[in-house]
């Protein structure tokens, strides 16, 4: 019997080594990501942008059921919003010249895009949320978008476009001979 005890004795601290030095030198996890990028289509670009709104939105969207805890989640948004000009729109017929003096009739300022800088954005807490919570920041991201949207629209941003339209534009002109120069928008 006291044969077999140092036997398995033997046999344990053998075992416990091997585990202890393979733990050690084991090798790390390799990991292997293959991507197929295909270039869809190509388009030829003609927007201007001419100002750039940085906004953050602190966002808290709450889930509340009746079997089931209020789940919520806070979140810091930021986005970006930029108002530009679609020069593609501009013809012949918006440009007059006569003498020494350019009178252009540009396309009305429009927003470019908003966009949710999701590197930026972070969650900041959570609660009660367990097996929802990633549809509970889905919805909160959602939420966020349409409301940045709708602040966007309701902002100074296409007067802003106009504005930064007019210095762009101005000392370009000016710089290409035209002493009297007359901008307006459609």
């Amino acid at each position: 019997m006291g044969k077999l005890l140092k036997i398995l004795l033997t046999l344990a601290i053998i075992i416990g080594i091997t585990w202890f030095v393979w733990d050690r030198i084991k090798p790390g996890t390799t990991v292997d990501t293959r991507h197929q990028v295909l270039i869809e289509r190509i388009e030829a670009m003609g927007k201007l942008e001419l100002v750039k709104y940085r906004l953050s939105d602190v966002v808290e969207h709450k889930n509340i059921t009746a079997y089931l805890p209020e789940a919520s989640v806070l979140l810091i948004i930021k986005a970006d919003a930029v108002g530009c000009i679609d020069l593609t729109k501009l013809d012949s017929t918006d440009v007059k010249v006569s003498g020494d003096s350019v009178s252009i009739t540009l396309p009305k300022p429009e927003i470019c895009y908003v966009k949710i800088d999701h590197k930026d954005s972070k969650v900041y807490d959570t609660k009660m949320a367990f097996f929802r919570e990633a549809t509970l920041v889905d919805e909160a991201y959602k939420a966020a978008e349409e409301e940045i949207h709708r602040q966007v629209k309701n902002s100074d941003i296409l007067q802003q476009t106009q504005n930064n339209a007019i210095h762009v534009f101005k000392p370009l002109i000016e710089a290409l001979g035209f002493s009297k120069v007359s901008l307006s928008f459609k």
